[in-house]
């Protein structure tokens, strides 16, 4: 068990022990780049204090445990390019703070039990209906299921004031 890492966070540095040796990062914790603990088995709830990474470019907690709802400010980590929150047990809406993340290029949300309309705006839209995959009541585009509201009822009557009638040869009188 060499390769275990143990990270405790205490105010303004984090001590961090992999392969049986201890390391101290102190001061610039806010410039860290980029956080990986996937399949950690972490539970509980995404901590708030993940804002204060203000330069963090990817953010990876999938395949953990983790519960809740994605925290509403996620927009303001503004640099994020990739987004994984992939296997967890999150609920809620996704906030709709993440349609200001204009450099996303990488998402997956895929496997939680999140709900509502996907957030309207930038890229949103454009990611493949996967990176949503197994959140069976979330709805708007790209998946196929509409949201309440969505639908467009075809209204019989509209239009047939326009309708010009044409005689057999196809010409219109």
């Amino acid at each position: 068990m060499d390769d275990v890492i143990n990270v405790d966070v205490y105010g303004d540095y984090a001590l961090m022990l992999w392969k049986s040796q201890e390391f101290e990062y102190k001061n610039n914790l806010t410039l860290l780049k980029i956080i990986d603990l996937s399949s950690n088995n972490l539970t509980g709830k995404i901590p708030q204090e993940i804002l204060s990474f203000e330069e963090l470019v990817s953010l990876n907690l999938s395949r953990n445990s983790l519960i809740g709802h994605v925290i509403p400010q996620i927009g303001e980590l503004k640099m994020l390019k990739s987004f994984d929150l992939s296997r967890n047990q999150l609920s809620g809406e996704i906030p709709t703070s993440i349609t200001r993340l204009n450099f996303l290029t990488v998402l997956d949300l895929s496997n939680n039990i999140l709900s509502r309309k996907i957030p309207s705006g930038t890229q949103l839209q454009s990611f493949d209906a996967s990176v949503y995959a197994e959140n069976y009541e979330l709805c708007g585009l790209p998946l196929p299921n509409k949201c309440p509201g969505d639908e467009t009822t075809p209204d019989s009557s509209r239009g047939k004031e326009n309708i010009i009638e044409g005689d057999e040869d196809g010409f219109i009188n």
